[in-house]
């Protein structure tokens, strides 16, 4: 048996997430069933660096799978992207795993992007991909509120109740906002998050951005601890999830 690292990429807007469910179809099956072509037509797990909610989407979710055999990284990745169709999910590259190595427990840091359309026409090209705000946000205000939330704290006021963390600390290292046209974009890089942590913190700071809270208001949230006091969980369709870091590279192709 062959241990492969795959990088995926998918639109998680016909999915249930990432993680196979009681119902509905969800990435992970997707893949398995694809692998299952390579194993005998029995479906292999396939383990991810980390699970995306339904209507989320991935540029950069790392994969992990066994298989028999000796196949190369290229004819893996082939293989699976062709037996994805028609379904929106491609392996984009694959390595050959080193030993020991854990798409989960082996990253050292992932990221996230969020965009919102912040124009007054709703968008039509971009429809399942951005969050449409058509009341004007302040992204200068929204990235300052944002600064004072980065280091190690407790983000109790940002995890979702049925976050299975065991406790909810977290160290962010980046939260940055920024405006590219009618674009307002954030980009978030942490070891971990909380179950919608990224999407409570988006749904928080557009209030700073509306002017309907001070840039002072985030941290006194994330200090109260107290998930009611905060903003709302932003929609899931503006979330990709972009890249995960390893401390040793693998060797893509």
């Amino acid at each position: 048996m062959t241990r492969y690292a795959l990088l995926i990429e998918y639109d998680g807007g016909p999915f249930v997430g990432w993680q196979r469910q009681g119902s509905g179809l969800a990435v992970q099956q997707v893949l398995e069933e694809a692998a299952a072509k390579l194993n005998g037509g029995v479906p292999p797990l396939v383990q991810a660096s980390g699970r995306t909610d339904a209507g989320v989407h991935a540029e950069g979710q790392v994969g992990l799978v066994e298989l028999p055999g000796d196949l190369s990284p290229v004819r893996v990745r082939e293989a699976l992207s062709f037996h994805t169709k028609p379904h929106p999910v491609v392996v984009t590259r694959a390595a050959i795993a080193p030993e020991g190595w854990n798409p989960r427990f082996s990253a050292v840091s992932r990221a996230y992007r969020y965009r919102i359309l912040n124009r007054r026409a709703r968008p039509a090209l971009e429809a399942g991909r951005v969050w449409h705000v058509p009341v004007p946000l302040d992204a200068g205000a929204m990235h300052r509120a944002a600064q004072r939330l980065l280091g190690r704290h407790d983000f109790s006021a940002f995890r979702a109740a049925a976050c299975q963390a065991k406790e909810p600390v977290r160290t962010l290292d980046r939260l940055d906002v920024s405006r590219f046209g009618e674009e307002v974009v954030m980009v978030a890089e942490a070891r971990s998050f909380l179950h919608h942590q990224i999407r409570n913190l988006i749904g928080t700071l557009a209030l700073v951005g509306h002017g309907r809270r001070p840039e002072t208001w985030p941290r006194q949230v994330l200090e109260g601890r107290d998930r009611t006091r905060a903003g709302p969980t932003a929609p899931p369709e503006g979330l990709c999830f972009t890249g995960v870091s390893f401390a040793a590279a693998l060797d893509w192709v």
